[in-house]
């Protein structure tokens, strides 16, 4: 079954209270561990509206970051070329990256 944007946001918005419920927090609470406003925290809880970093710092207060890599994984190469252009690309962010540490 696929569900509408809507019915996706107030699905994630009632997980999102569910959880915070299950660690026993106050919407303070939480909303002070995020480090957003407290009407904030109130608005993603009721009808899902929040920005992503808002989202983030949610999936932080509620110990739940560990899904966010999984939203969006890496597509899957449809061929050995387009792996070995995968890997090398991937290669290449590493070296840029140890770069960008060095400075």
């Amino acid at each position: 079954m696929i569900l509408t944007i809507v019915e996706q946001r107030d699905a994630l918005a009632q997980r999102i209270k569910m959880r915070r419920i299950a660690l026993n927090f106050t919407q303070q609470v939480a909303a002070e561990r995020a480090g957003v406003a407290y009407r904030t925290w109130r608005r993603m809880e009721t009808d899902g509206s929040a920005s992503i970093d808002d989202l983030i710092r949610a999936t932080y207060a509620l110990r739940c970051e560990d899904g966010i890599e999984a939203l969006f994984p890496e597509p899957v190469a449809r061929s050995m070329d387009e792996l070995l252009q995968m890997q090398r690309q991937a290669a290449k962010r590493k070296v840029r990256q140890r770069a960008g540490k060095a400075k």
